[in-house]
């Protein structure tokens, strides 16, 4: 399939599947594409997702991005997960330097003199690289989530990557998250009940208070609001 087929199958599939169950929408990804995976940080969305994901196909790669500044509780809900799904294998992906190796380089705390440089580095990279190896990906972006993902689709072809992407859980609310999660006893961040509506790397991720927007506690006191995975 070249880039037109896949552009113009894009366009009318996300307008077929507008109005789908995020279970047809998987189901139709992994059947079209079976060179696909699932991109998982282990945050509300992408609970939801295994927990989809593992009744439709549990043989399918799910991957995370390991940056080695992750919270201990999500790696401690990757191995709930674990337990909870045992036919489900999570691929660890490592970004080329160790952050000792990143401090020499580039100083100290890179985080924080240039947060760009530093997710480039440990994340866009690494998920450049992995993503190299599908034609498809799954992600767990919301269009209410920040107004840089409100145009999302459910099906779209991903420029930056070169393959298909789909965003089963595009259309659903905060709510919609958390009902699924309660309905189907579904593991999730603890964190997530100590004010992280959004969790990302320890370093960058604060609490985020009554009245505060949902991503406000990631990259605090930036202009930063997306580390780069997602246009």
């Amino acid at each position: 399939m070249n880039l037109f087929e896949k552009e113009a199958l894009a366009a009318k599939k996300a307008e077929e599947l507008e109005n789908a169950t995020p279970e047809a929408i998987i189901q139709y990804a992994i059947e079209t594409f079976p060179n696909i995976t699932f991109a998982c940080s282990f945050g509300a969305e992408d609970v939801v997702l295994v927990d989809m994901i593992q009744k439709v196909n549990p043989n399918i790669d799910i991957f995370y991005l390991d940056t080695d500044f992750h919270f201990k509780e999500t790696l401690e809900t990757r191995d709930v997960l674990a337990a909870r799904y045992p036919n489900i294998r999570y691929v660890q992906v490592k970004p080329a330097i160790t952050p000792e190796e990143q401090a020499e380089q580039y100083g100290e705390e890179l985080w924080k003199s240039d947060p760009n440089q530093c997710c480039n580095i440990r994340k866009v990279q690494p998920l450049t690289q992995i993503l190299s190896k599908y034609e498809c990906w799954i992600t767990g972006i919301r269009r209410d989530q920040a107004p840089t993902r409100a145009n999302s689709k459910k099906v779209e072809y991903d420029y930056k990557f070169g393959l298909m992407k789909f965003n089963p859980l595009a259309s659903w609310t905060n709510e919609d998250v958390w009902n699924y999660i309660r309905e189907n006893n579904v593991p999730y961040n603890p964190l997530h009940d100590n004010h992280y509506p959004s969790i990302g790397c320890e370093h960058c991720t604060r609490q985020v208070m009554p009245g505060e927007d949902p991503r406000a506690g990631r990259w605090s006191g930036n202009d930063k609001t997306e580390c780069g995975l997602h246009k």
